[in-house]
C-alpha cells in the first residue's frame, strides 16, 4: 500500500483549535491520509506517555508513523564529542519511535563543510554501524533507520553518498527527498524519465525490495547555486519539481512507498493533493 502524509502539523491543524499531536492521527484519517512523520527536529523532547498515546491513535486510525531525528545530528563532525552526541540523538529517536510504534526514523547524516568529503562519508558509515549495533542490543532493531538525501551541496547527503551508506546494512532504507535532489542538481527533475533514472540507480544499488518500499519526502523547493534554499507549497508553481512526474513512475513500477510531504505550512493539504494526483494516474 502506498501511503501519503505530512511532515509535522499544518497551520490549519492549529487554526481549527487543535493543540496536541495526539489529535493528528484522527485528523489525518478524516482528511483521507494514512501516514504521519512526527518532528523531533529540535530535540527528542517527547515523553513516553504522549508517544504511546500518539501510537494508540495512529493504530486506531490506520496511520503509518515515522519520526524525524534532530536536525543537528552530524555523524561527520570533526569533533568526536559531537559525533558521540549525534549517535545518542539517533538512539533517543529510536527509543521514542519504539514507544510510539513508529516503523522508521529519518536521519540527517551531517556536513562536510569543514572536513574532507571522503573522510566524512567513511566516518559516518562507521558511526552508523555503531548505532545499529547499539540499537540491536537495546531491542530497537525493529525500527528502520532512513538516512536522508539532503539539499545543500556542502551536506553529506547526495544520492550516491546515501546509497553507499545504506548499502552497508540491508536494513537501512534511504529517505529520498526529491525536492532536495532537484535543488542539489540545480533543477534536474523535469520529466518522468528523470525520476525513472533515479529509481534505476537506487534499484541497482539496493535491490528491488528496498526500492519498492522507499521512504520519500516531496515538496517544491527554491534553490541557489549552493542548493536548497526554501520549501514551498504545491500552489507555488514557479518552483519544481512536479509530483505528477514521480507519480507516473511509482505507478509504472508498482512501488509502495511512504510519501511524506514537506510543503511550507500546508503539509497535510499538499499530501492530499499528491494522493489525488496519484489516484488519477492509477485510475481510481
Amino acid at each position: 500500500m502506498i501511503r501519503f502524509g505530512p511532515s509535522g502539523n499544518s497551520e490549519s491543524f492549529y487554526e481549527q483549535g487543535y493543540k496536541s499531536s495526539v489529535d493528528m492521527p484522527a485528523w489525518l484519517n478524516e482528511l483521507g491520509l494514512n501516514a504521519y512523520e512526527y518532528q523531533c527536529n529540535r530535540g527528542v523532547n517527547l515523553g513516553k506517555s504522549t508517544a504511546e498515546r500518539i501510537g494508540t491513535e495512529a493504530l486506531r486510525n490506520n496511520i503509518f508513523l515515522s519520526i524525524h531525528a534532530p536536525y543537528y545530528v552530524n555523524m561527520a563532525s570533526p569533533e568526536e564529542e559531537k559525533r558521540t552526541k549525534s549517535k545518542r540523538y539517533i538512539i533517543e529517536t529510536l527509543t521514542a519511535a519504539k514507544w510510539m510504534g513508529a516503523k522508521r526514523i529519518v536521519v540527517h547524516m551531517g556536513s562536510y563543510s569543514k572536513v574532507d568529503r571522503k573522510w566524512a562519508v567513511e566516518i559516518a558509515k562507521e558511526g552508523l554501524a555503531q548505532v545499529i549495533k547499539e540499537a540491536d542490543q537495546l531491542g530497537l532493531n525493529d525500527i528502520t533507520i532512513c538516512p536522508e538525501i539532503l539539499g545543500k551541496n556542502n551536506q553529506l547527503g547526495s544520492l550516491e553518498e546515501i546509497l553507499y551508506l545504506c548499502s552497508s546494512d540491508e536494513r537501512l532504507i534511504p529517505t529520498v527527498d526529491f525536492g532536495h535532489l532537484h535543488a542539489r542538481g540545480q533543477g534536474s527533475l523535469n520529466s518522468p524519465e528523470d525520476y525513472d533514472c533515479i529509481l534505476d540507480v537506487i534499484e541497482n544499488s539496493l535491490g528491488i525490495e528496498r526500492l519498492t518500499n522507499l521512504h520519500c519526502h516531496f515538496s517544491r523547493v527554491e534553490f541557489t547555486k549552493g542548493g536548497e534554499k526554501k520549501h514551498w507549497s504545491m500552489d507555488d508553481t514557479i518552483y519544481g519539481p512536479e509530483f505528477s512526474h514521480l507519480a507516473q513512475i511509482i505507478y509504472k513500477r508498482k512501488m509502495e512507498p511512504v510519501i511524506i510531504c514537506e510543503s511550507r505550512n500546508k503539509m497535510a493539504e499538499d499530501a492530499l493533493k499528491m494522493k489525488k494526483i496519484y489516484e488519477e494516474i492509477k485510475g481510481c
